[in-house]
Order: C-alpha cells, then structure tokens, then sequence
C-alpha cells in the first residue's frame, strides 16, 4: 500500500505484541481523560480486560498511527457486513488522536490510510458513531467525506444489566 501522508505510518494493531497494546491502552486513557470520554483514567484492571476482551473478537480490527517511534493514533474498529452490498464494511467505534497531536493532520492521515485500506481489501465503506455534541470531530469527518446518513440514523442503545 502506498502512504501518501507521510510521515505518518497505518500499523495494523497485533494484540500479541507487547508495543501494540501499550500504545492501545495509553491512548484509550488519553480517549478516557477527555472531554468527549468518561473523564476518568483508565484503571489498570479495566485496560487487561480490554486487551482480553479485543483479543477473542474475531472480528476486531485495529489501528495505530505512527510517526517515527510514536503512535499518534488508535481507531478501534470491528468488521461487519453489508448485506446490501453483499461485502465487508468496517465501523469504526473508537477513534483517537492524543491531544499534543491534535490540529496537525494526524487525525485526517489516519482516516484517510483506514480508507486506503478498505479500499485494497474490498471493504464497501466505513461506518462510525459521533456524539452530536462533538462538534471538532464532525468538522473532521466532514473534511474526510463523512456524511450523515440518508436517511439520517439514529444510534440507540440498551444497557444490559448483569
């Protein structure tokens, strides 16, 4: 795959590598820590069950942006399918640049490498959640060619309690 954002790099994230879950937990507390997160660090406890938990998911595909020896970025996504299409789709469900990288294109190098890979492995499109008050990263994904839905979507949840 050719990367025209350089200097930054697309890691494909291998859980089995010490380096990779590291990077995936530092930057899921910075996601954590932020005004769009809970506000709260990311317990040790809670990131080995994270680690633990993306590892039996068959159908978890992550990555990290690198620029030399560090990583900038985390988009934790999961593979689904279209059965409009009748092919892959990847939904991106956690999207993060650290805050000291912010305004410097490494969010729009991220989605755009995400897109270049979809594009070589026949993925149909890319799919992602926003909260509506998060106004920064709609304009970013705007920017990228993000746009609502037609028809517009709502995201809906129920908690289960266990």
């Amino acid at each position: 795959m050719v990367n025209e954002f350089k200097p930054f790099e697309l890691v494909k994230v291998d859980l089995s590598v010490k380096e990779h879950q590291c990077a995936l937990l530092h930057l899921m507390n910075d996601y954590m820590l932020d005004d769009m997160g809970l506000n709260t660090s990311l317990s040790e406890e809670l990131g080995h069950r994270i680690i633990k938990g993306l590892s039996v998911q068959s159908n978890y595909l992550g990555f990290l942006l690198k620029d030399a020896n560090q990583y900038l970025g985390l988009a934790n996504c999961f593979v689904g399918f279209s059965t409009f299409k009748a092919q892959p789709l990847i939904n991106i469900h956690d999207f993060i640049i650290s805050p000291h990288c912010r305004r410097k294109g490494a969010g729009k190098a991220l989605l755009n490498l995400i897109s270049q890979y979809g594009s070589q492995y026949n993925y149909c499109k890319i799919t992602l959640e926003v909260r509506y008050d998060n106004v920064k990263a709609q304009n970013l994904y705007k920017k990228i060619g993000f746009k609502e839905c037609n028809p517009p979507m709502h995201f809906w949840q129920k908690e289960i309690q266990n």
